[in-house]
């Protein structure tokens, strides 16, 4: 008579256990120190759990970094959802501020962590493409003068990694990261030809939206 039991699943559990704790490792200690016997010891698992869930340690790396371009992506909202293109591009940069700070290990490998090949170095470009997006409507909608919208989006994404790091790092509390980062990017608005009172009056929306304190005068 054939079995009707299914064979049992991986858990999931223990898959996200093993990105954080790889994650966590890489990041306090560097990617060469990550070996297979560490992981599972820190998780409490066995070595075939990596091998279920991710066939080598070399796949494990790869879904860190997946892994937190998903969790980055999750945190990202719509490039068009308050109809001011200056609100939605600001808050992109205030979900990027966020997600960091919730899984800051997660973040160190993604973007202080040399990739392991260009697939590898590719992931998450997506992710980037939001923020083209949004550059590219507040130039549509005359929000922003004619410019390439990489470009800006560039400019605009090494702000706030640069303040994220530092904040990371503890040369920054988050309150004065926050705080500099939209006074930054306000300033970059009228630089990219947003008029100062419109670009003023964006940034504190997007301010109130997130549910962030009262901000200070700049």
């Amino acid at each position: 008579m054939l079995s009707t039991v299914s064979p049992k699943t991986a858990d999931a559990s223990v898959r996200t256990a093993l990105i954080e704790a790889a994650a966590r490792l890489i990041a306090d200690e560097g990617a060469h120190r990550l070996t297979l016997r560490r992981l599972v010891d820190e998780v409490g698992t066995s070595t075939m759990a990596v091998y279920t869930h991710f066939g080598g340690m070399d796949e494990l790396r790869r879904a860190v970094r997946r892994e937190g371009f998903a969790r980055l992506a999750a945190h990202l909202p719509g490039v068009d959802g308050s109809g001011d293109p200056v609100v939605d591009l600001t808050l992109l940069g205030l979900a990027y501020h966020r997600s960091a700070t919730a899984s800051p290990h997660l973040y160190r490998v993604m973007f202080m962590e040399e990739p392991l090949d260009e697939a590898d170095a590719s992931a998450g470009a997506d992710t980037f493409d939001v923020l083209v997006q949004g550059v590219a409507r507040c130039i549509v909608t005359g929000r922003f003068a004619p410019a390439e919208p990489v470009e800006l989006a560039t400019q605009l994404w090494a702000v706030a990694h640069g303040l994220v790091t530092l904040e990371l790092a503890g040369f920054l509390a988050s309150a004065l990261a926050l705080g500099c980062l939209v006074d930054t990017v306000e300033n970059l608005y009228q630089g990219y030809g947003d008029d100062p009172g419109a670009a003023g009056r964006s940034v504190t929306a997007a301010w109130h939206r997130a549910g962030l304190a009262e901000r200070s005068p700049s």
